[in-house]
């Protein structure tokens, strides 16, 4: 198994756990009150990907951009995503030795 394939299934194991915030409009609102330690942005997800890139720089989030929207849909059982947040430090820092290793 490849590490993108890992990085893939632990986003959807933690997506089943309920530890995901998905879509732009819900990301934006969970945002302004919290903090998150990972954010995935569609590799194809156009100007809503450069907002959310800038934003998690000043924020300093790690951002995993290996995905399109459609692989991020399929991941946490939806059509498209183009920005997922992590909202648990165990899954979080999983993905993040992981893709580490890449």
């Amino acid at each position: 198994m490849t590490g993108r394939e890992k990085i893939w299934n632990l986003l959807g194991l933690a997506c089943r756990a309920r530890k995901t915030i998905c879509g732009a409009g819900a990301a934006e609102k969970f945002l302004k009150k919290h903090r998150v330690p990972l954010l995935f942005i569609a590799s194809d997800g156009g100007d809503n990907a450069v907002k959310y890139r800038r934003l998690a720089e000043r924020r300093s989030m790690t951002v995993i951009d290996i995905f399109t929207k459609e692989e991020l849909g399929e991941a946490v059982g939806k059509a498209q995503n183009v920005v997922i947040l992590l909202d648990d430090p165990g899954f979080a820092k999983a993905i993040d030795d992981v893709s580490k290793m890449m």
